[in-house]
């Protein structure tokens, strides 16, 4: 079980970006796969709001065709998207006291940590080095492998 988050699915999706063919080569493998990987809405959104935006992408795409490549992904049979359970509010707290200054754009890190921790899961694709501040994640470098 792991994670995958968003840089990891933008480098995937842009062609002309660097770091895609590893990342393309990593999302195919985990589409094909029948073990559980996740994601989160705040992953989603977040894919959607950078390969949408002209002064991240040279070449950026539509909501919809942002939107599509969503929608395959859905399609991978191991794939599901983490929800907050019961327990969000309790194990955010429990976060912020082990991850000191948490603040800005962290918080969106610790979002996705706090989902992973709610369900059990410790691995992390990511290439956001923020995520090695959360001492009970595994990070992964699809770059590094």
């Amino acid at each position: 079980m792991f994670v995958v988050d968003t840089n990891v699915l933008i480098y995937a999706a842009d062609a002309d970006g660097k770091g895609h063919g590893p990342c393309r080569k990593a999302l195919e493998e985990w589409r094909r796969q029948q073990g559980a990987w996740y994601i989160t809405w705040g992953i989603v959104y977040e894919f959607l709001r950078v390969t949408t935006h002209a002064k991240v992408l040279r070449n950026p795409w539509t909501a919809q065709q942002a939107w599509q490549f969503i929608q395959a992904l859905l399609q991978s049979p191991g794939l599901d998207i983490l929800l907050e359970t019961e327990r969000h509010g309790i194990i955010f707290e429990q976060v912020c006291q082990e991850v000191p200054y948490l603040s800005g754009n962290l918080i969106h890190d610790a979002h996705t940590a706090v989902l992973m921790r709610e369900h059990g899961i410790r691995r992390v694709y990511t290439r956001d080095t923020d995520f090695h501040r959360f001492p009970f994640l595994e990070v992964v470098d699809p770059l590094q492998k």
